[in-house]
């Protein structure tokens, strides 16, 4: 039995013990109208859709795209000022320091370095889908308040997936100057 833990292990985890705490916080706040459960059962709320949507979009990216994107098109292709950009961001140094959901999806001991290159299409789109739906929880300040609070969490989570976006694109060039 595999004991290794994995990212799609963590992400479900945390997903499944979101949505618990969530459920338990808001049948507490219900019976108690304490106003701290209601925040804490919006706060795990929040963090349970972050996590939970990271999960379905992947799985829909996954099953949409197959890693079959052609990574020649106009829309990977680096712009003009991202190299200077990246350079001056360092990419290179802290890249390889963040996770990876499924490292084994970029391995080249498993996969040509074409497999990678659309993996990372993939991937990309799926961080830039990402980015579009962690402002979808601002609309929830409608009913409960706390706007500031929900666009912070919302622009932190955004900022975590661009990290990803970038990383993908800069890698890509790379690869596809090995492949060229």
């Amino acid at each position: 039995m595999d004991k290794q833990i994995t990212m799609p292990k963590v992400m479900k985890m945390i997903t499944a013990i979101g949505i618990l705490v969530t459920l338990v916080t808001m049948i507490i706040y219900q019976n108690n109208n304490s106003s701290i459960f209601l925040t804490l059962a919006i706060t795990f709320g929040t963090i349970t859709y972050h996590f939970g949507m990271r999960l379905l979009i992947g799985w829909l990216v996954m099953i949409l795209m197959k890693n079959k994107a052609d990574y020649t098109k106009q829309w990977y292709q680096l712009h003009s000022w991202e190299k200077a950009f990246y350079k001056k961001i360092k990419i290179k140094r802290w890249k390889n320091k963040m996770p990876t959901y499924r490292p084994q999806d970029f391995s080249p001991k498993e996969h040509s370095w074409h497999e990678i290159a659309q993996t990372m299409c993939q991937s990309e789109v799926g961080h830039e889908l990402i980015i579009g739906f962690s402002f979808l929880p601002i609309i929830a300040s409608k009913w409960f308040g706390a706007f500031g609070v929900f666009v912070i969490t919302s622009v932190i989570s955004a900022g975590f997936d661009l990290i990803f976006v970038m990383m993908q694109r800069y890698n890509r060039d790379r690869i596809q100057r090995l492949i060229r």
